[in-house]
Parts: structure tokens; sequence; C-alpha cells
């Protein structure tokens, strides 16, 4: 069954992993990505373990469901082929700084004027027009300038980045979701755009709802940060044989959770009688949280915890994920057979559409392997398009 985007085609124009993630996600939903590359390839492609040159794990988690064109864009030839494509697509994704994409001739105003009903998407460091517009970013910059880094050192002894590219993915959905948005609008009024995505503003953004408490009003009624969540007491606990993550959270669960663990004494403290008082009193709360779950084997606490309907969860670790029983039951890991790389273990989707769900159709590309198809289609012959691999202008 066709995915939600079926029939619209995105060119990719991305690299690493911001972009690359934000157009998978289209590509799972049913849109024909075509992933344009240099004829060096998306770096990406050398890193981590590979049977094969150019096919290492990261891309191979962040490109299923494309085709792939490889096309020097700094030649005459190669943006001209470029323009072409973009001649029949419905979206333009790219993740340079906007004086890179100037310099190739691929600007909004540029291809608005061959393809009026294009939406046009950049996702990079900060908006153009601010200070910052001219500087490069990748996600340990992101995270140090939105104040991620720096909230870990609320419960660390120093900033720290966060062991996750996580600002490239949380920006990456956002920009799938502004473009599945202007292709909508789109629908409406027949009319394409141009849709800036900007890393530090997201995040920001991103970051705030909780933790700008106070500095919400003008004036301030107090600082920034949401203390339950900056308390260093707020981790897995350590059971008799691991580990656990338990959070009892209202009035009724934290009730509950002192009766079973047979410290009703608890009930009569008034520390921990409201979600303001224990906000007031979150550490020595995780305290006494740490201690209870001390007593126990972690399979005690789930079984005990999920009957009081209390939220607890066992605490995995990456690989134990391959083995999880609930990602196995509802069929979240995608196995498929890639032509050079044999068997590949993917992350599933996890939005799921009653009518018209999205799927993995086709493995992450060769570098170039579907550059013939695509030029094609654009309308070039195979003589045209055996004189550009010539050059060395295309890879095939």
């Amino acid at each position: 069954m066709s995915g939600p985007l079926d029939g619209v085609r995105v060119i990719d124009l991305t690299t690493i992993l911001l972009g690359p993630f934000a157009t998978q996600i289209l590509g799972d939903m049913g849109a024909d990505v075509i992933k344009v590359e240099p004829p060096g390839g998306d770096p990406m492609r050398g890193l981590g373990p590979k049977h094969s040159d150019g096919m290492g794990p990261v891309f191979l988690n962040s490109n299923r469901n494309k085709r792939g064109l490889a096309l020097d864009l700094k030649t005459a030839e190669g943006r001209a082929a470029m323009l072409k494509v973009v001649e029949s697509a419905d979206v333009f994704f790219h993740n340079m700084r906007p004086r890179g994409v100037r310099g190739l001739g691929l600007a909004y105003e540029t291809l608005c004027e061959i393809n009026p009903r294009l939406v046009y998407c950049g996702a990079y460091g900060y908006r153009e027009d601010g200070p910052y517009g001219h500087k490069p970013a990748y996600d340990d910059m992101i995270q140090a300038a939105s104040g991620v880094a720096m909230l870990q050192a609320e419960v660390g002894d120093r900033p720290a980045y966060v062991a996750n590219v996580i600002c490239d993915k949380i920006v990456a959905m956002s920009a799938a979701g502004a473009v599945a948005m202007a292709l909508f609008h789109r629908e409406r009024t027949g009319r394409g755009q141009c849709i800036e995505v900007p890393m530090f503003e997201t995040m920001v953004g991103f970051l705030l709802p909780e933790h700008w408490m106070g500095m919400t009003f003008e004036p301030p009624l107090g600082p920034a940060g949401y203390g339950r969540v900056l308390s260093p007491g707020r981790r897995p606990y350590r059971s008799k044989d691991g580990w656990v993550a338990a959070m009892p959270y209202s009035d009724r669960q934290w009730e509950t959770f002192f009766r079973l663990s047979g410290r009703e004494e608890l009930l009569e403290d008034p520390r921990f009688a409201t979600l303001d008082a224990r906000l007031t009193h979150i550490e020595e709360l995780y305290g006494e949280l740490a201690g209870i779950v001390a007593t126990r084997t972690t399979a005690e606490w789930l079984e005990a915890l999920d009957e009081a309907q209390i939220p607890a969860m066992a605490v995995n670790s990456l690989a134990d994920l391959a083995d999880d029983p609930h990602l196995l039951e509802t069929g979240y890991w995608h196995t498929m057979e890639h032509p050079t790389e044999g068997t590949l273990r993917l992350p599933g989707i996890a939005a799921a559409f009653s009518d018209s769900p999205g799927g993995v159709r086709l493995p992450p590309p060769r570098l170039g392997e579907h550059t013939a198809e695509v030029l094609k289609e654009a309308g070039l012959s195979e003589a045209e398009i055996s004189v550009l691999v010539k050059a060395r202008v295309a890879v095939t």
C-alpha cells in the first residue's frame, strides 16, 4: 500500500545526518526521494564497519527509500542536468549554508523560476538574517549554543554533550514536518514556497517548554530550569541485580508506591504529600526512591509496579533493543536483503497510518546507482548521459 506522500518527488541535496534523516522520513512515507551526491559521495558512506566501500552503517540507517544520483554540481554540465531534474520535482531539500547553495546556482529564487510549485527547504545552523547566519554548524555546536550542553552541568560537574546526535535528528523531524505542511498549503493554493529550518532556533524552542519556567514572564517570576528534570537523583536506580527506571508521579501513584514498598510512614511526611511539596524536596524524594528500589530485583519491581500501574521499565542497552519483546512483537525491526551488503536490520517506521501506511521499499543506494535512470526520466538521452559519465560529471 502506498504511503501518504506517494507521488511526491523529493530532490535530496543533503549529506551527514540532519538532511538525510529528514528526507528518509519523507521516503518512508512514500515519497520518491532522489539523493543527489557529489562524485565522492556523502561523507557518511565511509563511517563505521562495512562490507563494501561507501556503505557504512550510519549511511545505511539514514538513506533507505531513496534513489541515488551522483552529479558534480560545480560544473556547468552537472548544474544543467540538475535543473532538468528539478523541473519535475515537488520538493528540493538541502542542508548547506545559503551562500553555499547560491554558489551552486541552486537558490530558491532560481529554482522557483523553472518550477513555481516547488517546496524548497533549507535546514542549516542559524537563521540567515541573524549575526550567526554565516557560521558553520554541527550537532555539538548547536548543543552548546542552545543550552543543551550547559544543562548537563546541572547534574554533573561541567557542561557536556548528550551522547547522541540529538540536534540533527530533532531538527530533521521538524524539517520533515515543515515540508509536509508546505505541501498541504500547496494543495490548497497551488503555490510552492521557501522554508528555512535553522538548527539553533529549533533547538531553543525544543528545550524551553519545561525549562523556561519563571523566565516565561516579563519581568521574570523566577529562574529558568525545571527542578525535577535537573535533579541529580533523576536517573535509573540500582535494584538487587540490575537497574530499574521507576517514576511514580501523581499523588495516587506515590501513595501506592509507598504502601507496596512497606514504607507507609512516608504517607504522613508533608515533604511528599503534594506535587509542589515533592518538587520542593525532590532530592530527598529521589533519595528515598533509590533506597527503596535497591531492596528488590529488577523483575520483582517490574511485576509489582506494572500491577500497580506505576510507570516502570527495564534499562536497555543499545544491544538489548535487538531482542526487546515489544519491538519484536510489534514488528518494529525491518529486515531486508541488500544487493551488495547482505542482510540488514533497520529501524522501522514508528508512525502507524490506518489507511496509507509508510513502508521500506528501497535499500540505501550505492553511489550513483540510479543516475542513468533519473536523468532519463528528466529527459536526457543515453548519449547525453554517456557524455556526462565520460567527463566525470556524473557517476553511474
